[in-house]
């Protein structure tokens, strides 16, 4: 229970404490023995020693720990937490930690409890308003950055691992549009009630994805209880188009929207912009469901213990914006420095409801189950390296997971685990330009790539023969329009393009790709051919929907054709067929009745 209140003075704070927990602060004190028993007469004698100009040389008295933590205390209302006091400098000081109030540490003349055998937690408000008079602000939180990551890393066992790289913005580009191609092409399905992507669709994606996936996608188990990392980008793609409204579900596959179809001839930056941002809002998915091992998430009232996604994706974006463009950034040195600002989340709201392997032994809800490690820190795990890196605004350094991660083996459970979350290996970042765009940090965005495409050549009886290696997307693209014949070689496909064009296409995508990749003026021919395929692509619209009535013979038929009002609801097709407009149906029976006749389905 609390018995104090950050608004209570010295002295009331001094009078809540026992005798046994005063005598020590006195024994701090440069006072005369005999030294006072009566716990008043302790209590006067302590208050003029943190008075005038005997409170600067009690302050002297600290160490540059201790110093620190009354500096955060005093600049924080009085209240100093100790979470944040360890995150923000590594370690706790001398009189801090739990039984504190036992230790012989000078901090004890600062720093009070909120209960009567609490741990030291803030300064009373009249010895506060003192301190600020000589006592600095403490310095501001800063993220550590390094100008590059070492070239391996220490795993568990005394094992070491070779980081593996990736520099993510110019592959989220070429990804983005891959995967709109693929979408495009009803390559991509995707569950009707979760929205997640197929195995094949799975598959089909990370066959595109620039330099492959981060881990393999396809792996398989070879026992029943092996952990293998799979998908990872190849499963975010689908769920950041949907969220940020360049797809959307028909059927049992995803299909693109006007939004989609635009991205595709527009830059990529924008869209992977918007895509970030439709992600911080959507509901499609809580990444913590990817965290397969921490069960008891998706049942029952466990759901609704869960907080908000929206929320917690929200603050790590604001984090993510503090850390300097460019420079690498230790995973483990961001969570810290998350703690000690603070941007702090919460992933449930009662962790008891969470758990490895038992529900009951491994519940989440035991102390020091549910650390910030465990549960905060897998999740902003997932984040950065699922989502952030997927849309390239950070560059990763990472291993396999496997033993890069030990915070989790005290769990009851975990004993033949090799890692808990295949985002374990995540070990380094940096926040590029793209991630700085993104973030709203800088307001335009400058590529600091150049664009490189490969060279094709065009020839008059429809050949386009790829000069290179194309890229995934300008691959997904010339076979939207063309006919695969040999290696390097594609024939431009009259009925492909007319389709592709009715899928709602640009009519110039195809002339501007093969323009700017061929170093001579496209064919007359195949101009000729071009113009003539967008024209004949808008001669027909449909302008809706119709039914076909039978007559029972020719008659009929005629006698409503002369019919003033039946004429106008309807168009004759051969001698006994009438064509009616959906939206016109009942207007037309009514009507028909008038002349006798009845419409049987």
């Amino acid at each position: 229970m609390r018995l104090y209140s950050l608004r209570l003075n010295l002295h009331d704070a001094m009078v809540g404490l026992t005798v046994d927990q005063i005598r020590p602060m006195m024994e701090l004190l440069p006072v005369a023995k005999p030294l006072p028993t009566r716990k008043l007469d302790m209590v006067k004698v302590i208050e003029g020693h943190l008075a005038g100009h005997r409170l600067m040389e009690t302050w002297e008295r600290l160490d540059p720990n201790q110093q620190m933590a009354v500096r955060e205390a005093v600049h924080n209302n009085g209240r100093l937490d100790s979470v944040q006091f360890k995150a923000k400098y590594g370690v706790l000081p001398a009189g801090l930690g739990k039984g504190g109030y036992r230790e012989s540490s000078p901090l004890r003349l600062f720093l009070y409890p909120d209960s009567r055998y609490g741990t030291p937690a803030f300064v009373p408000m009249d010895l506060a308003k003192s301190l600020r008079a000589f006592v600095e602000p403490p310095p501001p939180v800063a993220v550590e950055v390094v100008d590059a990551p070492p070239e391996t890393v220490a795993l568990a066992g005394d094992t070491e691992a070779t980081l593996i790289r990736r520099d993510m913005e110019r592959v989220a580009s070429q990804d983005l549009k891959a995967v709109l191609r693929l979408v495009q092409g009803g390559a991509v399905a995707v569950s009707d009630k979760t929205r997640r992507p197929s195995a094949v669709a799975i598959r089909r994606i990370a066959e595109v994805l620039a330099d492959g996936d981060f881990f393999d996608p396809l792996e398989k188990k070879e026992k029943r209880w092996q952990q293998v990392p799979g998908a990872m980008r190849a499963f975010a793609w689908p769920l950041l188009v949907q969220a940020a409204k360049l797809a959307r579900l028909r059927g049992s596959r995803l299909e693109l929207t006007k939004a989609g179809r635009t991205a595709l001839a527009a830059p990529a930056a924008p869209t992977l912009r918007e895509a970030w941002e439709g992600w911080i809002y959507t509901d499609l998915l809580d990444e913590f469901n990817r965290i397969d091992d921490i069960k008891g998430q998706l049942r029952g009232k466990g759901r609704r213990a869960m907080t908000s996604a929206i929320e917690r994706r929200s603050v790590i974006a604001d984090a993510l914006a503090e850390c300097p463009v460019g420079r690498w950034v230790r995973f483990d040195d961001f969570s810290r420095f998350m703690r000690a600002v603070p941007f702090h989340f919460e992933v449930t709201g009662d962790p008891w409801r969470l758990y490895i392997a038992d529900q009951h032994y491994g519940s989440l809800g035991y102390d020091s189950y549910h650390t910030w490690e465990v549960v905060q820190g897998r999740y902003l795990l997932c984040v950065l390296f699922e989502y952030a890196a997927t849309l390239g605004m950070v560059d990763v350094a990472y291993v396999h997971p496997k033993g890069a991660r030990r915070d989790y083996t005290h769990i009851w459970g975990t004993d033949e685990m090799v890692y808990l979350s295949r985002y374990d290996g995540l070990t380094y970042f940096r926040l590029n330009a793209l991630g700085a765009y993104c973030l709203g940090v800088a307001d335009a965005y400058e590529t600091s790539f150049g664009q490189e495409n490969t060279s094709l050549s065009v020839f008059p009886d429809r050949r386009v023969c790829a000069n290179g290696a194309l890229s995934a997307d300008e691959r997904l693209l010339l076979e939207t329009y063309a006919a695969f014949e040999t290696d390097g070689t594609w024939r431009l496909d009259g009925d492909k393009i007319l389709s592709a064009l009715e899928d709602g296409a640009e009519p110039g995508e195809l002339r501007r790709f093969l323009a700017e990749r061929d170093d001579q003026p496209l064919p007359e021919t195949i101009e000729g051919f071009l113009r003539g395929i967008e024209r004949g692509a808008s001669a027909l619209k449909v302008s809706g929907n119709a039914i076909l009535i039978e007559c029972v013979d020719a008659e009929v038929a005629a006698r409503i054709m002369a019919d003033r009002k039946l004429a106008k609801l309807c168009l004759p097709a051969g001698d006994r067929h009438l064509v009616v407009k959906e939206r016109s149906e009942k207007a037309f029976r009514k009507a028909s009745h008038g002349l006798g006749y009845g419409i049987r389905d």
